[in-house]
């Protein structure tokens, strides 16, 4: 009788799924891929074997060569596949919202928080470290949005730091892939019920504005929509 497919089994066979996939799509960017994976692993293997015919045990030190190139080959695929990852995402809009997505536990994320007509947008992620503003997008114009979205979060909770980002390859900006790791090393200077509250004000205001009251049709000549407002769709 055949053995019954296990959530076990089916976990291993989406991993597994999920790992030639990702090879599929770095190997597009990273042609090499295959052959490092393959010095990287063999190279090790290769060692070992030496080492264990120069100490009389090659069988035992070939196991656990084959054990540690597997695992060094491992090592460099998930950094390659990464590193292709970045690549691909790089001058994408909203590249930089799918990092923050990714950064960890204890953040929440609010894309595109602010943007102007050019498509540059602000995004922000809030943490025990405060509130980081990320923006992407021509350097010299998101400088006036991060301006205006930092001018209003400490108008909004003064009490809490507000740290802001420009992603970006030039001068004085972070590049997309170094992101999460600036992220994660802003001071953390919350506690737990503090970014809660925190994220409850920016909650709050934000269904404010969703909320406020746009008249229909045609506006009146001269009438101007409220700082933060939306047109009527």
């Amino acid at each position: 009788m055949a053995r019954k497919e296990t959530a076990a089994d089916a976990a291993n066979a989406g991993r597994l799924k999920q790992i030639a996939l990702t090879y599929k799509m770095t190997r597009k960017v990273d042609t090499k891929i295959g052959l490092v994976l393959a010095a990287v692993g063999l190279g090790t293997l290769a060692v070992f074997l030496v080492i264990g015919f120069l100490l009389g045990h090659p069988v035992y030190l070939g196991i656990f060569g084959l054990l540690v190139g597997l695992l060094g080959a491992a090592v460099v695929f998930g950094r390659r596949a990464e590193r292709a990852a970045f690549g691909q995402m790089e001058g994408q809009p909203g590249a930089a919202a799918a990092v923050l997505d990714n950064v960890g536990r204890g953040w929440t994320t609010t894309p595109a928080v602010a943007m102007n007509r050019s498509q540059d947008v602000v995004h922000r992620a809030v943490g025990k470290a405060g509130i980081v503003l990320v923006a992407e997008g021509n350097p010299n114009r998101v400088k006036s949005l991060l301006a205006a979205e930092k001018k209003k979060m400490n108008r909004i909770v003064a009490d809490v730091p507000v740290h802001d980002v420009i992603v970006g390859n030039g001068e004085g900006q972070v590049e997309l892939k170094k992101l999460r790791t600036t992220m994660l090393k802003f001071p953390r200077v919350l506690t737990g019920p503090q970014v809660t509250a925190t994220n409850d004000r920016l909650r709050a205001l934000g269904d404010l504005m969703s909320n406020m009251p746009v008249p229909k049709g045609p506006m009146p000549k001269g009438m101007r929509m409220p700082k933060g407002g939306k047109s009527g769709r």
